[in-house]
């Protein structure tokens, strides 16, 4: 499992073991991890050109005593000084001694342009809002040369507890994090300019509550649902899906789907869309009489395809079981009896839908997904899976949130969702909580949706029968 910590938080922990280390032997720490690093991606380090975009602070001091390390390999190293008098002084002397050379920010130009590999070291966890204007052109002088870019704990100009980006930020091919993950670093738009991430640990002290988690093979096989020797259909979960319409059939198709391989033991189907379900899975238990009538069930989903038909949603918010909301049903729902119910709720908007629901632009909401998911979990005192580039789950205790490290691009397509929404009520019925059915779905999902597509266009039936390959490799 991948932890991910805000910068109050990793403060607190580099000041607790800085008290118990010698001086600067933290910062040589995370030295000698970043020039290692550096090390592997120039491959030949004798002779390389290394450019160092050194801020101030010791986010710079981290990063001239990387440069002093390759140096001594054998590496032409400058360093590019934004502000020479707030430099750390201990590394620029190290680099100096090493045979490195600084120079101001107008004669970056030329260095930068023959670099090997560049090192964003200008503003480290404490930057917000962007890069300051005497620093944006260097960002975009290493985004236009030939050189790997190398951020320094996170890209320079994003937001570390949030992974925002409101102005001109570094991307990097490679972002060396000491410590812990921070959040930005897992949740787009930030996620984009970080590159590939590797940690470095320096033995930080953490809480055993992140504020965010990415799950792991490991981590989600562990929740899988499987079945004892004396199970039965019943004993497995039943989850019951009230979805489609007279214009929207497949909706209901696709969502059967997805729960019929969502590890529950038996799918109840109730809606208009009774024939087109059992012409495709015979194995569903169809109904028209109603969510009240369809029999019992250990979750509910309602909403894909649902059209305008707002009874079935009533009637679903209204039973004393789990209940998955998505799609038309986010549109059609007395948000009030959402806030009122006593069992668990799982919403899956997309970023439209929050946008929606919280009184904001989709842009707001796709700049600020963590915020977002936090808000409309907290509002609706709910559980709440944020689609998209990366998805978010968080809970109504603003405890430790979750993002989803696998999916691809290719998962933006017609019924994706649906699919998403039966796998994960499926899980709700086989007795994961809303947190790990939303997290473990999301994660089942994205993995099915590389499968199905493997680089090329795949629909969303594609992306239901790849599960059970997806389940077996994450189980074995």
């Amino acid at each position: 499992m991948r932890s991910a910590y805000r910068v109050e938080t990793v403060r607190t922990a580099e000041r607790e073991l800085m008290a118990r280390l010698p001086d600067g032997a933290l910062m040589q720490r995370a030295a000698a991890g970043l020039a290692a690093a550096c090390a592997d991606l120039l491959g030949r380090v004798y002779g390389s050109r290394v450019v160092l975009l050194v801020g101030s602070g010791d986010n710079g001091g981290d990063t001239l005593y990387a440069g002093a390390r390759l140096a001594k390999r054998g590496a032409g190293v400058t360093a590019v000084l934004l502000n020479p008098d707030r430099t750390h002084p201990g590394g620029l002397r190290a680099l100096r001694r090493a045979g490195g050379t600084a120079i101001p920010p107008h004669r970056a130009d030329r260095a930068v342009h023959r670099a090997d590999l560049v090192l964003d070291g200008i503003v480290g966890i404490g930057g917000k809002g962007g890069l300051r204007p005497d620093a944006a052109p260097l960002a975009e002088l290493a985004a236009a040369s030939r050189a790997a870019v190398v951020a320094v704990d996170l890209p320079s100009g994003i937001e570390p507890d949030t992974g925002e980006v409101r102005g001109t930020a570094v991307r990097a091919d490679l972002t060396v994090t000491f410590g812990t993950h921070k959040p930005g670093l897992l949740i787009d738009p930030a996620r984009e300019y970080a590159g590939s991430v590797r940690l470095v640990d320096i033995g930080l002290a953490l809480p055993a509550d992140p504020d965010l988690q990415a799950l792991q093979h490991a981590d989600v096989a562990a929740l899988l649902p499987r079945p004892a020797a004396e199970s039965d259909k019943y004993r497995r979960g039943v989850v019951g899906i009230a979805a489609g319409s007279a214009r929207y059939p497949g909706a209901a198709v696709l969502a059967v789907s997805g729960a019929l391989r969502g590890g529950a033991g038996a799918v109840r189907y109730v809606g208009p869309a009774g024939d087109a379900v059992i012409a495709r899975f015979p194995e569903t238990l169809v109904s028209d009489r109603g969510p009240k009538r369809a029999g019992r069930v250990q979750a509910w989903v309602v909403g894909p395809g649902a059209g305008d038909d707002a009874g079935p949603v009533a009637e679903v918010l209204a039973t004393d079981v789990p209940v998955l909301l998505d799609a038309d049903g986010l549109r059609l729902a007395d948000l009030d009896a959402v806030r009122a119910r006593s069992a668990p709720t799982l919403m899956t908007p997309h970023a439209g839908e929050a946008a929606a629901l919280l009184g904001t632009s989709r842009g707001e909401v796709e700049g600020a997904r963590l915020t977002a998911v936090r808000d409309l979990a907290r509002r609706y005192d709910a559980t709440v899976l944020l689609k998209g580039s990366t998805t978010l789950v968080a809970g109504p205790d603003g405890g430790t949130a979750r993002v989803n490290p696998t999916g691809t691009p290719w998962l933006a397509t017609a019924g994706s969702g649906d699919v998403l929404s039966g796998l994960a009520g499926s899980l709700l019925a086989a007795g994961l909580t809303a947190l790990d059915a939303g997290s473990v779905a999301a994660y089942v999902h994205g993995l099915a949706g590389r499968y199905a597509a493997d680089g090329a266009p795949a629909g969303a039936h594609d992306v239901a029968e790849a599960i059970p390959a997806a389940w077996r490799d994450i189980r074995d």
